[in-house]
């Protein structure tokens, strides 16, 4: 309202634009052009192709998602993912069960998250420069167990209960996909409807300001580490299943596109604002992308330029909204 008593007309901003329906109309666009240029796209089988593959980078977002909304970021996730899976196939080999031997690869997740929150909260340093380091750490970690070669067996593919985590389909769906959407609802609930999740954003705002109202700052941030290294072991799991074996350079560039689906969903680098809404659209994007160049015999080589590209413009309307 002005001082005259009219109202005040809002500025039309493309960066808020984008901010509330710009990653939705950015996936319409997308998915009307790959299905104009290759007819394929919408068959049922590739569509369940493209779930599968979106459902692993839509996990690790997820996680992705609390910790860009401090105003962190975790390089980290990719290793993450990779180290937890190599240890539960290890000891599925060694005669643990599949259940067990996923519950405990989950578990390491979420130590090896804890360890970038405890480095990054208490140790003062830097998120890039920790999980730069502990992406090397646990990449190595996971070279050593691997002994650098694929972690693979009979027990592997006869146990029911490892195939179909990643295998297996339930009323014509991959079971992964009901997995990614489970893990959504309660981690779109724990960031939108709960304390946890206030003070998450506020932490992002703000540091200062919500350690003054009594926000217990350094646990709330070691909790956001820890979910998004329990989220990437998840991911682990699924992939490890999915491949029936572990590879030591699994994960590898995922964390990019983790980044990249939470960032273009709409939510800022700076922290304190976004919607996991936002990032299961930046990963629906991210996949339609990569699904759509491969249907199109678009080399890798250019894949990854048109990915750095999408991204940038992502950053750059992120600056715009900031900027607003």
């Amino acid at each position: 309202m002005n001082n005259d008593g009219t109202v005040k007309k809002e500025k039309f901003s493309i960066g808020k634009f984008y901010s509330k329906l710009g990653p939705l109309v950015a996936l319409l666009v997308l998915v009307i052009i790959v299905s104009i240029l290759n007819t394929s796209f919408l068959t049922v089988s590739n569509i369940m192709n493209l779930l599968q593959q979106v459902s692993i980078n839509a996990l690790i977002a997820f996680g992705m998602q609390f910790v860009i909304m401090t105003g962190g970021i975790d390089l980290s996730v990719g290793a993450i993912l990779a180290l937890s899976g190599a240890i539960a196939a290890k000891l599925i080999l060694g005669g643990m069960s599949p259940v067990l031997a996923f519950l405990v690869g989950i578990l390491c997740g979420a130590v090896f998250g804890a360890v970038n929150g405890l480095l990054i909260a208490y140790g003062k340093a830097a998120p890039f420069i920790v999980t730069l380091a502990t992406m090397s750490i646990f990449r190595g970690m996971t070279y050593v167990l691997t002994n650098g070669n694929p972690i693979t067996g009979p027990k592997m593919n006869d146990s029911f209960s490892f195939q179909f985590l990643g295998q297996g389909y339930l009323f014509g769906v991959p079971f992964q996909v009901y997995l990614m959407i489970f893990a959504y609802i309660i981690f779109y609930v724990l960031l939108h409807k709960t304390s946890f999740g206030r003070k998450t954003i506020a932490v992002g705002g703000n540091e200062k300001a919500a350690y003054v109202a009594g926000v217990k700052v350094n646990k709330i941030l070691v909790w956001i580490y820890v979910i998004a290294g329990i989220l990437s072991a998840v991911a682990g799991m699924v992939l490890t299943s999915q491949l029936a074996s572990a590879q030591p350079d699994a994960g590898t560039g995922y964390e990019m596109d983790a980044i990249a689906a939470v960032v273009l969903g709409g939510t800022s680098l700076a922290g304190g604002t976004g919607k996991m809404s936002g990032t299961l659209v930046g990963a629906l994007i991210i996949g339609v992308l990569n699904n759509g160049m491969n249907l199109l015999g678009i080399s890798s080589f250019y894949q990854q330029i048109v990915k750095g590209i999408v991204i940038l413009i992502a950053v750059l309307l992120d600056r715009k909204q900031a900027n607003d």
